[in-house]
Formats: structure tokens, C-alpha cells, sequence
């Protein structure tokens, strides 16, 4: 049994994919063909993790779309990840329009994850801004991640 669902919404020009759950191997993508429309705009923001499994399928996933525009959306950490170490999982016809980067505060332990949104905080050159984080009390946040590494898929050739 799947432990991922996929709803997909058409209109004329645009196809929206959004995911939920756990990409693995118990999920076979081509049973959702996606190859319709000019645009493909993927919502990630529910999915909770990928396996070895689900990168290859994935991959295999993206690679039926030729033509169109892909477009990832409210990637969570674990896409981000995938995209950073595998070749291919941000196919060359996909862009991120906006991911999430954890912010920590070791003070007060807090965790938030904050979204980066194309054109305000990256580019396809690069961060453009980092955001000032606060905490619920009001204390600055630090990014919870190694920045050259995290933000690497932002300089892909």
C-alpha cells in the first residue's frame, strides 16, 4: 500500500500535482501520467521523505516530460536535499519557484521553517537575501544548515 497520495488538477495550459506522504518504492508514478499541458506546477509541501526507491522513481517520473515546464513548489527539506545530491532529480526543464530553510535558535531551542520564494530571497544565480528570523520571543534565529551546500541547486548550469 501507498503511503503517498498524488491529487492532480487540469486546466488548459497548466497542470497542478501536488504530493503528500512518503515517495518509495511502494508508489509507481507512471500510474499518473503528467505529460499534458505546457506547464506542470508540483506542489511538495506535504511530502515527509523519500527513499533510495523513490529518487529512481521520481527520476523516471520526470523524465516523460519533454515539452513542458516543470515547476516545484513549497519544497520541504528533504526535496531540497535530493535535488543538492542527485543528478537528474531537478530535471533540466524544472525550476524551484519556492523551498523551506530551517532556521535554529540554540537559546531558546526553537525550530521554524521558513520559505524562499523565487525572486525575493533566490534567483537562478544564487540567494539574493537571507530573511531576519525571530523566534517567538523576538531573538534572532540562525539557518540551521550549511549554506554553500543547502543552496547549491540554485547554481546548476
Amino acid at each position: 500500500m501507498s503511503k503517498i497520495q498524488v491529487q492532480i488538477q487540469k486546466s488548459a495550459d497548466v497542470m497542478r500535482v501536488k504530493i503528500a506522504g512518503v515517495i518509495d518504492e511502494d508508489f509507481i508514478f507512471s500510474q499518473h501520467p503528467i505529460n499534458e499541458g505546457k506547464t506542470l506546477d508540483f506542489d511538495l509541501s506535504e511530502v515527509k521523505g523519500i527513499n533510495s526507491c523513490g529518487i529512481r522513481e521520481w527520476i523516471k517520473w520526470m523524465e516523460t516530460v519533454k515539452e513542458a515546464k516543470i515547476n516545484l513548489q513549497h519544497c520541504p527539506k528533504v526535496i531540497v536535499d535530493q535535488m543538492n545530491m542527485v543528478q537528474g532529480f531537478l530535471p533540466a526543464n524544472g525550476q524551484v519557484q519556492s523551498f523551506f530553510v530551517p532556521f535554529y535558535n540554540e537559546d531558546s531551542g526553537e525550530e521554524k521553517m521558513v520559505e524562499f520564494v523565487s525572486g525575493k530571497e533566490f534567483t537562478d544565480q544564487g540567494l539574493v537575501s537571507m530573511p531576519k528570523v525571530q523566534d517567538s520571543a523576538g531573538q534572532d534565529m540562525e539557518v540551521d544548515v550549511i549554506e554553500s551546500k543547502y543552496f547549491k541547486f540554485l547554481k546548476r548550469s
